[in-house]
Formats: C-alpha cells, structure tokens, sequence
C-alpha cells in the first residue's frame, strides 16, 4: 500500500478545492482520496474546550460555592453537532497509510487551533506540515503546495492561539457565572464583549449629559461667492450674541470687502489603501447597510465559493512584493464590464507605490481580487456589490493620485477680517474609479466646517468686492452621534487608551477582536440584549447599560486586550511561555470573581410585562431584539421567547416604508407606523398576485426568522446550557 499524506482543510468547499488540484477525486464518507493525498475537512471547529460542567459535579451548579473555576488541566472535548466528521478525521489520521499531515485550515492563530485540537484529541503524532495561502485558486493551492513549511514552524503560533482560547474560558466563564449568581439575571463579561458594550454605553452617557450651546457665525454674501468672519486665531464661532450683533453692526457699515490674500496650491490626494476586513466591513455598512456578519459572510462565499477575492479574514491593506508580479493577471481577469476601461489602461500604465509593502502585511495580505475572470450574472446582488467595492477600490489604489489646486482667500471689510476657500479639480487620478456617489470622508479632514468649499471667481490682490449681504447665522453645538455598526468597527479598531505604549500595541495588533470575530461580538451584544438598533444607530439597553456598572472596573476597558496581545505576540514569536501567562490569568479570573462578590451593586427588571410564561408560569420580559420586539421569559432556565413584532423587508404600499410583522400563527399582520394594517394572508394573495409564490412567501418570512434568531457562538451556547440545580432569572 502506497504512502499518503493527509489534507486537513477547515471547510468542506476549500477540501474540494484543494483536491481538485490534488487530483483527489474519489468519493469517501467526509474525505476525498487520489493516488498520494486524502483530502478531509472539520467544519469550522469540532473540537473545542470543554464546558465547565465536564468538570465534574462542583461545576454543574451555578452558585458561588464553586467559584472560581479553575481546573488543572483543560479539557478538550468533540462538539456534539460535527461529531461524525471528527470520527471521520480522527479515523483517517489512525490510518496505517497516512505518512504525514498537512494543515490546510485557515493561515492564522485560529486556523491554526481547529487543526491542532483535532490532531491532540485524536492523539496524532505524525509528521506535519503546513499549506499557508491567501487565495483558493488553482494557481495559489499549487504553488502553496510546492513550498509547503515544516509544521514545527507554527508551533509557537498554535501556543499563542492555545493561551488566548484558554484565557477567554478562564474569564468569560467565572466572570459570567459570577454576575448571573450575584445579581440574580443572565448576564455575562468577557474580554472583548465588555469593553465593546462600555463604548456604546459611555457613548449614550455622552449624549445624555451633553448641554448643546448656541454660537454664532457672521456670513457675507458677495459678488460671485461668500466668506465667512473669523478671529485671529481663525475661530469662525462666537459665543457671545451681544458681541456677534456688536461686530454685525460694525461691518453693515461696509459696502465693500478688500482682498489681502490669496494663497493658490497646487495639490495631490493619495488613493485610499487596498481593504482589510474591517474597512470593507465600514464601507459595506455605509453605502448598503449590511451587518459586519452579512459582510464576512458574503466575503466568505467570494472567497471559496466563487473564488474572486483572496482571503477575508486579514487585518493588512498592503500586499508583498511577490504577490506584487501577479498584478497585470489580476488586472486582465477583472477587465469585464464596468471595469474593462480602466483595468486595460492600468495595464499599460499602474502604480504600486501605495499598496505594495512587506513591512506592513501580517499574516495575510490586503483584500484584492484573484486572477480569476469573474461571471458577474452568477453573484447575487448582495455578493455583487461587495464585490464592486473590493474591484473599485483595487483599480483605485493602482492609480495615479487625485490633483487639484487649492485656494484660499483673506478678506478685511472694515477692520475685520473674512475668510473663503476654494478648490478646482486639475486630474480625477484615482476618482476616476469610482462614481459619483463616492464620498472621500478624509478629504476634508482638520477643516473648519464653517468655511466649505465653493467655486471661486478670479480675484487679484487689493481687488475690491462688493457686499450684497451681511447675516448672522445661528448654530447649536452637536452632541457626540450614536455608534453605527461602521462606526463601532472603527472604534473597535482604533481603541483610545491612554497608556501610549498600549495604545501601540493595539494599532500593531487588531484592536479589540480580530477582523474574523467582530461580526460575532456585535452579534452577541444584540442576541443577549445588551443593545439595540435605532434606525441605522446603535443604543444600549437598560440591561446593557446596568451591566456595565455592575462589571469590574478593568473589565471595560481595551488595555485588556492590548496587555494580552503583547504577551501573545511574544508567545507566537517564541519570546514568551504560555504556562506563565495562564498562570497570570488564573490568578486574574479568581480576582474577578471576589470584585464581583464584593460588589453592592443592584440589578432590576425594569422591563417585566404583567404576561406570564406558558412553559412555566414566571413573568415575560419585553425585550428589542436585532429586527423587532420579542417576549422573553424571566426566567434563565426556561428559555421561552416569542416574536411581538420585527421589520420585514416588505415595503408598505401607502408610504413605502418597511413593514412590521406582528403577532403570531394566525393573528399575525403586517403595519406600518403611517397607519397602515394588512393580514397576513391578505398580504400572501397580493405577493401571490404580484408574482411570488406561497413558497417565496413562506422563505421569505422563514429567513426573516432566521436572522431574528441568530446561531449562538460556543459561548453563547455554553452560558445557555442551565443544568439542573441552576437558579435565579433572566
């Protein structure tokens, strides 16, 4: 029997990739087999650490009897959902014909842990080796294959990867059951859930507090444009009225403003970089309003599915020197459609200076597109328009910069002085890649807002202009806007810390969460409803805002995070022993714990409904999930909850706005805030008439529950799993 080498990719379509290549193309339960590899996949994770009820009878109930939960040695256990493809994978690993192992999961810290778990639980020892790509084309999955690395290499990546999982459970858990046991309520901390909670918490504090003032600007109208009254120090502001109104009536007095100066430049605007996740995931809420999960979602099926984007889950927006060479076939392959014109024209003529850096791509490159020519009928809408901005922004940062002259003018009408800007577009550069509906936010950046850019009419200095109109405008100071889910990846991104050494850290790692886990975050903070959605803007709920008053201090903040990357990273490098840190952190965990004992902090229920549960008899809280209003039951065992009311992407046929969808089995209707009311099977006979199907229909509402329900990360399920013996509400 012929030795092989065994392929361990993280999902069932990248194995199909790979063996494809492979020539792996005979057919077995969960693997692929040809001539020298078998080609397998776990699906996601399907190992992972133990629930602290694995533990033993201490651990099963939730009191501060057994608190901390600190076990000697963690356990791994197989994930009851994707047991059979581990006992496939594991089965495969014991076969007497597998020489080696090759790791084909996912190039990064948590790709690197699905596959080192599996192979420690299934007890593995056989030589390793490791596929690290960016991309699933044939081309990428071939020369990966031709420079496979030593799997020893990455032994020290699995440690750091090993240490964080292992330190979230330390903390996630004991701080999780210690809240829920103090307080009475389902709540839960954790390193990265907390602190992201605290932004959108402290935020709505800020508006809360916030005491708008009134201010001032003085405007002249004059022939052909306007210009705006500043101070010495270019303040355009005054907060004074009696002084406003003093300076008006100086300068009604005027009939003509005198030019003093004016300073033309000429100047150029670099192209935005190539996206990371994150920035995609920004954009991607901006321009459709997708979620940061619908965005990685739809980046995943580019990326394997359909194979025109490289890999989603990177944090860089540069690319090597050697992925530098493939650009001109990247160019050739996207050069259909609506970006055929200039993806020839850059062929001829690109410049690389702004996204090739090896200095600054980390694990994996920035988002580009593969040389794979794209069948853009075949994408979906959603898909398509991701797409769009990753191929824009691509053809962007190839071209040349943006030009334009700038202009500035000083103006003095009496013994004031009045101030205009202008600007006039020399070459569109890089623009040239996007429509108009492209809004360049950083053009603007460090600008007084007060003094906007206008067309300016051809003025020399000691020119006199004549007054057509004097104004005072009066303003209010804006209180800080609420977070979008835009917003907050930004935030999330770029932490404030006061701490510079920190803060650094932060800014060379990924902030809080990693490009791959922030959708999961956000995520979670609606699910357990700890915030909620505001028309596009993010707002806490009472529980959100009453846990984190009741979480210790340290918990809040980011320097968490950026103190755990530092060690981490040292970990991966091999700087650092991870049996320290763990050490460090189960001393930390237990800490916590006696903060949240000692705590004469206060939890209520200010959203109890006089509604009883029907499973079991406790009162119902009225609770905003992500699309609508939901019923909960107090109590945590119990785990009833039933739809009220949530937005439908049904448009009401008087005003055009989305419709709610409220009630449940036969009394169930659709409204509208104009006053609108249809039945709901009033509503299926007009889809019906319209052109859907009864079965349309029913997907369509089926997928509006779906992601009213969304799937629990492990976390989420473990906290949901109340055994016997648990008590207090929810």
């Amino acid at each position: 029997m012929a030795d092989k080498a065994l392929v361990l990719a993280e999902k069932p379509s990248v194995a199909r990739d790979i063996a494809n290549v492979l020539e792996a193309r005979q057919k077995g339960d969960g693997y692929l087999e040809g001539r020298n590899y078998v080609v397998t996949w776990a699906l996601g994770h399907l190992v992972t650490l133990a629930d602290p009820e694995e533990y033993g009878p201490a651990y099963k109930t939730w009191s501060f009897d057994s608190l901390p939960m600190l076990p000697e040695k963690m356990k791994l256990i197989v994930i009851k959902e994707s047991s059979k493809q581990y006992q496939i994978v594991a089965g495969l690993l014991r076969r007497a014909d597998i020489r080696e192992v090759i790791i084909a999961t996912d190039a990064g810290r948590e790709g690197e842990l699905v596959a080192r778990w599996i192979l420690m639980k299934a007890s593995c020892q056989k030589p390793l080796k490791r596929l690290w790509i960016s991309s699933q084309t044939g081309k990428a999955i071939k020369e990966g294959f031709a420079s496979l690395k030593p799997g020893k290499d990455f032994e020290d990546l699995y440690q750091s990867a090993q240490s964080r999982a292992e330190a979230d459970w330390l903390v996630g858990f004991n701080v999780s059951r210690a809240l829920t046991c103090k307080f009475n309520a389902q709540l839960s901390g954790g390193r990265v859930q907390t602190p992201t909670l605290a932004l959108i918490v402290d935020r709505e504090k800020e508006i809360r507090d916030f005491v708008p003032k009134s201010y001032y600007t003085i405007k002249a109208k004059l022939e052909g444009f306007s210009a705006t009254w500043a101070d010495g120090k270019m303040q355009t502001r005054l907060f004074v009225q009696e002084e406003a109104q003093r300076i008006l009536s100086e300068l009604q007095k005027e009939g003509f403003a005198t030019v003093k100066t004016i300073a033309k430049q000429n100047r150029q605007k670099a192209p935005p970089a190539a996206y990371d996740l994150t920035e995609l995931q920004r954009d991607a809420n901006k321009k459709y309003a997708y979620s940061a999960k619908e965005t990685l979602s739809l980046m995943q099926s580019l990326y394997e599915r359909h194979k025109l984007l490289t890999y989603p889950r990177t944090d860089s927006r540069y690319i090597p020197e050697d992925v530098a060479a493939t650009l001109a076939e990247r160019l050739r392959a996207i050069a259909v459609g609506p970006y055929q014109a200039l993806a020839k024209a850059l062929l001829q003529n690109r410049s690389t200076r702004y996204i090739v850096n090896n200095a600054k791509v980390t694990d994996h490159h920035a988002i580009i597109p593969t040389e794979e020519s794209p069948s853009l009928g075949a994408l979906t809408g959603e898909e398509r328009n991701i797409y769009d901005l990753v191929v824009r922004r691509f053809l962007a940062v190839l071209s040349a910069p943006y030009e334009y002259e700038d202009c500035r003018l000083s103006l003095s009408i009496g013994k004031h002085s009045f101030h205009a800007r202008g600007k006039t577009d020399k070459a569109p550069g890089w623009k040239i890649a996007y429509d108009r509906s492209y809004t360049d936010e950083g053009e603007e950046e460090g600008e007084n807002e007060d003094l906007q850019s206008q067309a300016l009419p051809s003025l020399k200095q000691g020119d006199r202009v004549k007054i057509l109109d004097l104004g005072l405008l009066n303003g209010k100071t804006k209180a800080p806007p609420r977070y979008t889910e835009a917003s907050l990846l930004s935030a999330m991104e770029n932490p404030r810390l006061e701490n510079k050494a920190l803060r650094d850290v932060l800014q060379a790692t990924s902030g809080l969460g990693t490009p791959a886990t922030r959708a999961d975050i956000i995520e979670k903070l609606f699910s357990s409803f700890y915030i909620e959605k505001r028309g596009k803007e993010l707002a806490p709920t009472s529980k959100g805002s009453q846990l984190i008053a009741l979480v210790p201090e340290d918990l809040k903040s980011a320097e968490l995070t950026a103190k755990w990357e530092q060690v981490l990273t040292q970990i991966s490098k091999g700087q650092a022993k991870s049996k320290a840190f763990i050490q460090e952190m189960r001393q930390y965990a237990a800490a916590l714990v006696s903060s949240v004992k000692a705590s004469d902090g206060v939890y209520r229920h200010d959203n109890m409904t006089r509604d009883k549960c029907p499973d079991c008899g406790e009162y119902l809280l009225e609770v905003n999930g992500k699309k609508g209003r939901m019923l909960v039951c107090s109590d945590r065992k119990c785990g009833y909850r039933v739809n009220l009311a949530f937005q439908t992407n049904a448009r009401c046929p008087n005003c055009h706005k989305k419709l709610e969808l409220r009630g449940e089995g036969d009394k169930r209707l659709f409204a509208c805030l104009c006053g609108y009311r249809e039945k709901y099977d009033e509503f299926e006979k007009r889809r019906a008439k319209a052109g859907a199907s009864k079965q349309a229909v029913q997907q369509f509402l089926h997928e509006q529950k779906r992601e009213e329900n969304p799937v629990n990360t492990a976390m989420a399920d473990a906290l949901s799993k109340w055994k016997e013996g648990a008590s207090g509400r929810a």
